[in-house]
């Protein structure tokens, strides 16, 4: 994902529940499935949260192959934070974002093409 040609819209929510209820409302105002992510600290949680939406995890297999061998020189805070960067956000927005995370929220994301 190039950062470049998007811009990035985010909401940290309580739970799944909640990460559900705000995707439903993100379609409503017209982004699809492609535009749309969820993250957990836990990439279990992601993945059922983000199948239960119908919308993909920020984790996808292919990312993972790319860069595990980064993973081995970074904590998973840190992966986290890069990746959350790496979807237009800033490395503030991005360290914010992780913490609540790591609290155990979850992080919707919405990427809409530049004009």
């Amino acid at each position: 994902m190039d950062a470049s040609d998007t811009k990035a819209y985010a909401k940290v929510v309580e739970n799944g529940i909640e990460a559900i209820e705000t995707i439903r409302e993100l379609r409503i105002t017209g982004y699809t499935g492609d535009q749309l992510f969820v993250l957990a600290y836990d990439e279990e949680k992601t993945e059922r949260t983000a199948e239960a939406a119908g919308v993909r995890p920020v984790f996808p297999d292919s990312a993972e192959s790319e860069t595990a061998d980064l993973q081995v020189f970074r904590s998973s805070a840190e992966e986290l934070r890069v990746r959350i960067a790496d979807m237009g956000f800033s490395k503030e927005e991005a360290a914010y974002y992780e913490e609540q995370l790591e609290l155990g929220k979850v992080l919707v994301v919405a990427l809409t093409p530049t004009v």
